[in-house]
């Protein structure tokens, strides 16, 4: 039987291998009892002096400018470590990109989904800016917007905008939120920030129960359609202690389980179940990255479930 820690020695040797010092780090911190400062030393090497992140952080894009994509998956970062100190140095800038001003339409209220800068430079089709301008379904925003909640110093201007934009993306969410992972995501970024700030300003019960819903039809229950780029259950559930499992989905996280464990490549990694859409040569960097990430996601998912599933 391909056990886990078979499943997993192949996976560490291919991270080892492939992975940025980033996600070494990461993979260090969940697995190796690898520091918070190593991750978040790595972390800082794609922040700008106006305190924004790019240069790949969010890998399907290679612009080095800062990015409203890039804060938030700085952020997530941050997030995956319980986060860190509103006073560090790395959190101030943060703030400090957010409210420059710097890829946020005021009259949408909202950041930017893509900026204009990234047809400059090698990423996936779908960050490159269209002639229609961004999106604004608040993502980034949602999950932006509990940052400065969370981070803020209250009564600040900051915090206010914060406040004042979850509030705008709660309504819209309650009432025409799309089933869609990335806006989830954003959304239940936007939850998590409140509930550790102790600052709800919009009828977070509502939005736990909606959430809930999208995240419960948003997982695809047949496992032929896996290979594709489609929920799973570790697309929302981190452990059973999460908000959105329930004994109903267990059955279908050992399937989970089985299907990491059989779809594992033989260099330890797993297939990346999309490509940039174009003939950028960068593509095949950013695979790699990609699958290092995708490969400690399901390691921690296995970490988590397997125990069920031997």
């Amino acid at each position: 039987m391909n056990t886990f820690e078979n499943t997993f020695e192949k996976a560490r040797g291919f991270i080892l291998r492939n992975a940025r010092p980033l996600d070494l780090a990461m993979f260090r911190y969940h697995f190796e009892n690898g520091s918070r400062e190593e991750v978040i030393t790595a972390l800082s090497a794609y922040q700008n002096p106006d305190g924004g992140f790019g240069w790949g952080v969010e890998a399907d894009n290679f612009n080095p400018n800062s990015l409203p994509m890039g804060v938030w998956k700085a952020t997530e970062y941050l997030q995956k470590i319980g986060g860190i100190k509103p006073e560090h140095p790395m959190i101030q800038g943060i703030l400090r990109y957010l409210e420059s001003g710097d890829g946020f339409d005021a009259a949408q209220d909202q950041w930017k989904n893509t900026v204009a800068s990234n047809n400059d430079h090698p990423c996936a089709v779908w960050w490159k800016y269209p002639e229609t301008g961004s999106l604004f379904e608040y993502n980034p925003t949602a999950a932006l917007a509990g940052f400065l909640i969370r981070y803020a110093a209250p009564d600040s201007a900051p915090r206010e905008k914060g406040i004042r934009i979850a509030k705008a993306a709660a309504e819209w969410f309650l009432k025409d939120a799309p089933v869609e992972r990335h806006i989830a995501g954003c959304f239940i970024s936007l939850y998590e920030y409140c509930v550790e700030a102790g600052v709800m300003p919009f009828n977070g019960e509502a939005l736990l129960e909606k959430l809930k819903e999208i995240v419960d039809r948003s997982i695809c229950r047949d496992v032929s359609h896996w290979d594709a780029y489609i929920p799973r259950p570790s697309t929302f559930l981190t452990s059973r202690g999460s908000r959105f499992y329930s004994e109903e989905l267990e059955e279908l996280c050992r399937a989970e389980c089985e299907y990491i464990k059989n779809t594992q490549l033989p260099d330890g990694s797993f297939c990346v179940p999309w490509t940039w859409g174009n003939d950028h040569k960068e593509w095949y960097v950013a695979e790699n990255w990609c699958k290092t990430i995708i490969t400690i996601e399901n390691m921690l998912f296995l970490r988590e479930f397997a125990s069920h599933a031997e």
